[in-house]
C-alpha cells in the first residue's frame, strides 16, 4: 500500500468517523461507501441487503470459490469524549467500536482488487449493517440478492484493545460468545405509601431476582463451560414518596460460550421469574433481545488467515478459548467456512465502547494486507 493510498483509507475513516449512524439507520454511511466503491469499478455493486447492506463483487476470469470479506457499518448511542479533530459530529452517538476502521480496510482491498482482479472465482466485499444489535448478518444473509453472492468462505476481523497494536490473536473452534438481553417486566399493586399492606408490592421480587440471577453465571476462565449474567439496569415504582410501588422491571445480560448452555441458562432465568413472580402474587413478562449466537471459526479459514499472517511477519498467537464479546459473525457460518480474527489495538488502548476510544489508523495496512494475501492465496490475482 502507498503512502497516498494509506492517506486517502485514513481520510475516509476520519469521514465515516464524524457521522456514525445507529444500528439499522446507515443511509448515509452507505451511500458515501458506494460513492467510494464505485471508484474501484467492482463488476456490480449490491445495496439494500438486510437494509442498508452492501455488496461489491469483483470478478475473476475463471471458475472458482466466492471469498467473502466482511466489515460492519453501525455506530454506537453513546456519545464519543475524545476532543479529537475529527471526533463525531453527532450528538449521543460515535464509531466506539472501530466499525469506522474496519470499513476502511475493506475499502483497502477494494482498491487492491481495482487492480489486482482474481484469477479465479470472486471476492465479494460485505459492508453489513445493524452488528451491534445482532440483527445484521441475519438479515443480510436472509435477502434475496444474497442468494447471488452466497461467499463459499467468509473472512473478517475486529479491533481488540489489550492486545499489542497490530498483533492477532486467532482463536481456532469456539470464538465469541453467546449473549443476550432479557428484559423482565413485574406487575403487582400500587397502594398508598401509608398503607403498603394494601398493596401488590414488587420489590422483595425484584431484590431476590437481582441476587438469583446474578449467580447464574458468576465468568472465570474463558472456556467451553464459561457463564456470565450481568445485571445492567433496574427500576422500581415512581420517583414519589407517596405510592407503594406496583411495577418493577430488571435488565440482565447473559452470556455463554455455547448455545447449548445459552438455551439453558434462558431455561432458568424463565424458571426462576416465574417462581418468584407467583411466590409474590406478580405477573410477570420476558422479552430477550440483542441476541447473539455462538460464533465458532471453521478449521480451513482459520488456516488462511493463519497463513496470510505468517507471509506478512504479522505476531499471531493462536487460542482455543473464546472472547467474551459477541459478534454476529457466526451466521455466516451457517452456510460458509468462516473465521474471525482479532487485530490488537494496542495493550493500553481504550475499550471498546468506552467515550474516549478511536480505531487505531496503523491498522488498516495491516488488515488489508492480511485480507489481500489471503485472497492472493485462494484465488490468485492478475494485474489489470
Amino acid at each position: 500500500m502507498t503512502p497516498e493510498i494509506l492517506e486517502q483509507l485514513i481520510a475516509w475513516r476520519h469521514e465515516l468517523h464524524q457521522a456514525p449512524e445507529l444500528s439499522g439507520e446507515e443511509v448515509k454511511t452507505a451511500a458515501r461507501v458506494v460513492e467510494w466503491l464505485a471508484g474501484f469499478a467492482p463488476d456490480e455493486i449490491l445495496t439494500g441487503l438486510g437494509g442498508t447492506g452492501i455488496a461489491a463483487v469483483f470478478q475473476g476470469a475463471a471458475k472458482g470459490p466466492t471469498i467473502g470479506i466482511r466489515c460492519e457499518l453501525d455506530g454506537l448511542p453513546v456519545p464519543e469524549e475524545t476532543n479529537l479533530s475529527y471526533s463525531s459530529q453527532v450528538p449521543g452517538k460515535g464509531h466506539l467500536c472501530g466499525h469506522d476502521g474496519h470499513m476502511s480496510i475493506v475499502l483497502g482491498v477494494a482498491q487492491f482488487l481495482s487492480q489486482n482482479r482474481p484469477r479465479r472465482g470472486r471476492v465479494v466485499l460485505i459492508f453489513q449493517p445493524a452488528e451491534e444489535t445482532g440483527e445484521g448478518a441475519m438479515a443480510y444473509r436472509a435477502a434475496s440478492q444474497f442468494a447471488e453472492i452466497a461467499p463459499d468462505m467468509v473472512l473478517s476481523l475486529h479491533n481488540l484493545p489489550g492486545l499489542a497494536l497490530g498483533s492477532v490473536l486467532m482463536p481456532s473452534g469456539a470464538a465469541n460468545c453467546a449473549s443476550r438481553g432479557a428484559r423482565i417486566q413485574l406487575w403487582g399493586k400500587t397502594s398508598h405509601a401509608a398503607a403498603p399492606q394494601d398493596g401488590v408490592s414488587p420489590a422483595p421480587a425484584l431484590s431476590a431476582l437481582m441476587t438469583e440471577l446474578a449467580s447464574l453465571g458468576r465468568g472465570g476462565e474463558l472456556d467451553e463451560r464459561f457463564t456470565l449474567t450481568t445485571v445492567t439496569h433496574a427500576s422500581l415504582g415512581e420517583r414519589t414518596f407517596g405510592v407503594a410501588p406496583g411495577v418493577a422491571e430488571l435488565w440482565v445480560t447473559l452470556r455463554t460460550a455455547t448455545d447449548e448452555a445459552m438455551a439453558a441458562m434462558v431455561e432458568e432465568v424463565d424458571t426462576r421469574v416465574a417462581r418468584a413472580s407467583a411466590q409474590h402474587g406478580l405477573r410477570h413478562a420476558i422479552t430477550y433481545h440483542d441476541v447473539f449466537e455462538a460464533c465458532r471459526n471453521a478449521p480451513e479459514a482459520v488456516d488462511i488467515l493463519v497463513k496470510s499472517c505468517d507471509a506478512g511477519g504479522v505476531p499471531l498467537t493462536q487460542t482455543e478459548r473464546p472472547l467474551a464479546f459477541s459478534e454476529d459473525f457466526g451466521q455466516f457460518g451457517k452456510s460458509a467456512q468462516a473465521a474471525m480474527l482479532w487485530l490488537g489495538a494496542g495493550e493500553t488502548h481504550p475499550q471498546l465502547h468506552n467515550p474516549d476510544y478511536d480505531f487505531p489508523d496503523a491498522l488498516i495496512p495491516i488488515g488489508t494486507g492480511i485480507f489481500t494475501r489471503a485472497i492472493q492465496d485462494l484465488l490468485g490475482t492478475s494485474v489489470e
